[in-house]
Formats: structure tokens, sequence, C-alpha cells
């Protein structure tokens, strides 16, 4: 049953995801309600461009689905493979971490030098999680 306790990692980053969608639901109906687009425009997403503060969320939503689903991947290997430890569940609450302060840190003043080393700190992160429940079930324990 301790295994089970990556669930709430998981549930965090599909929190995010959830919060995201949010972001981008309201951004898209501003951007009709403001006249920036025509509602048509979101049928086949063709013939008009989305305002910044639209594509913005579009993008990020888009990433929440890129690189974490091997996060996920690595949660669920952890727990079915019995390697959640300590260090698993604290790599697995820090990569949540820094995909909140990526999410945030995009979806606010964007400073890109910003984003892409909390960016790429999570992914290194991620690596160390794949890396630690592999050589966990290497070594038999």
């Amino acid at each position: 049953m301790r295994d089970a306790i990556l669930v709430y990692p998981m549930l965090a980053m599909v929190l995010l995801s959830a919060a995201v969608l949010s972001i981008l639901f309201r951004s898209r109906v501003r951007a009709v309600k403001e006249g920036q687009l025509s509602a048509r425009y979101y049928r086949l997403y063709q013939h008009e461009t989305e305002p910044d503060y639209a594509a913005k969320p579009a993008r990020h939503f888009i990433n929440l689905f890129e690189a974490p689903t091997l996060f996920y991947a690595a949660c669920l290997a952890a727990m079915i493979t019995h390697q959640v430890s300590p260090l698993t569940v604290s790599l697995a609450w820090l990569y949540v971490a820094l995909r909140l302060v990526h999410a945030f840190i995009h979806l606010t003043n964007n400073r890109l030098r910003w984003r892409m080393r909390a960016y790429f700190a999570s992914w290194n992160i991620l690596v160390v999680l794949w890396v630690s429940i592999a050589a966990g079930v290497a070594s038999g324990s």
C-alpha cells in the first residue's frame, strides 16, 4: 500500500493540467468575446491567429502532455515494480514543483531564461527518477 503514495504527485500534475486548461478556456472565450478571433477559428484552427494571451496557455497545455507522460509512466513503473522509496517520492514531488514553477513563469512574465531553467531542471529530475527506478529493479531490491 505504501507504493500508492505516488498517486499524490500524479494527482498534483493532473490538477496542474486542469488549471492550465481552465486558463486556456477562459483566454479563448475572451478572444472571441473581444472580437480578436471568430468562433469559427476553433473548428479547424486555420485562417486566423490566436492572440498571445490565448496562444501561450494553448502551448503550455500541449506541453503538459509531452514530457509529463514520462513522469506518469515513471510513477506507475515505480509502483508496479515496488521501487517506491523516500527518494522516488521526493523526486516525484520535486518534478511536480518544477513543473509548477515552469507553468507559473510561462503563463505570467514568460522570462525565457527562467522558464528554460525550470524546464530543464524538471527534465533532469525526471531522468534521475527513471535511473533510480531502473537501478532498483536491476539490483533486485
